[in-house]
């Protein structure tokens, strides 16, 4: 399918999302996005086959995002933490399958940094190697409760400041060749790409053989075309390794430019901005329709 379908995560407008917001697909549908990229709600936020026959009705497809913290992180020393974070990774897959959404995406391995409030510190070699022992047997534990369905896992590097374990499209390969399940792929953010790759296409071409999602964010997490990312460039690389997968947007703008206001965290918007969502979505579309003709 080409241009993919292109979508938006559920935080560009609210947070948390309950059934409130329904309406809010409409916009979303309107403002020319093809799904929503939702947060897999916690147990009392969303039923999720009423979340999927909202979007559905609203013309949407769905994606979902997984919400992992350190009670539930992979890589844990704390076996408690390890257990619930395959169990979390499971409830996400039935999540899914409930609301008709065929990819759950994240930073799958766990161990969240500063914004869930542990900080980073040395490891040694063997407790280096232990961590990724028991993300690759935890997420090898979810993929099997995903196999023979239509779920995947798509396994998100972020930067150094937000993880300490998987921050490249070369480790999430990497991760991913030793997990060694079909359920499970990588997903690549341009945000996090911007700090930790030395060439962001090449990256993508690093990854293609395993990439099933991608998210078009620009350096700043503003709209398309206010940064500075070579958006024609990442679409010709995406054109080139034919990429089949969907692009999501995510911004989260900064539209308070004083001194000594927090930006590390969600903020909901000012104004209503769905006129800079579809000009962000007709920007990508465009440059994905040139990369074809190139």
């Amino acid at each position: 399918m080409w241009p993919p379908p292109i979508g938006v995560i559920s935080m560009t407008y609210v947070r948390p999302f309950t059934a409130a917001h329904f309406p809010l697909f409409a916009r979303m549908k309107a403002a020319g996005m093809d799904f929503c990229e939702l947060l897999v709600p916690e147990p009392d936020e969303l039923d999720p086959a009423t979340v999927g026959r909202a979007a559905r009705d609203a013309g949407l497809d769905l994606l979902l995002a997984a919400r992992v913290n350190v009670q539930r992180d992979l890589a844990s020393d704390d076996p408690a933490a390890r257990t619930a974070g395959v169990a979390y990774l499971r409830r996400c897959v039935d999540v899914a399958t409930a609301c008709g959404a065929a990819i759950v995406g994240g930073p799958l391995y766990g161990t969240p940094l500063v914004f869930a409030g542990r900080p980073p510190v040395p490891i040694d070699e063997s407790r280096r190697v232990d961590r990724i022992k028991r993300v690759t047997d935890g997420l090898r534990a979810a993929a099997e409760h995903a196999a023979g369905g239509k779920i995947r896992f798509a396994v998100e590097p972020l930067n150094r400041f937000e993880t300490d374990f998987c921050n490249t499209a070369r480790q999430a390969v990497e991760l991913c060749a030793a997990v060694d399940h079909s359920t499970v792929g990588v997903m690549l953010d341009t945000f996090h790409m911007n700090m930790e790759e030395d060439d962001l296409p090449a990256a993508i071409r690093a990854a293609a053989p395993h990439l099933i999602h991608f998210q078009a964010n620009e350096n700043h997490r503003g709209f398309l075309g206010t940064g500075h990312l070579d958006w024609p460039a990442i679409c010709r690389t995406l054109a080139e390794i034919r990429y089949a997968g969907a692009i999501t947007l995510e911004p989260f703008r900064r539209t308070d430019h004083r001194l000594s206001t927090p930006l590390a965290h969600w903020r909901p918007p000012t104004h209503n901005e769905d006129s800079d969502l579809a000009h962000s979505a007709a920007l990508l579309r465009g440059a994905l329709h040139a990369a074809r003709l190139a």
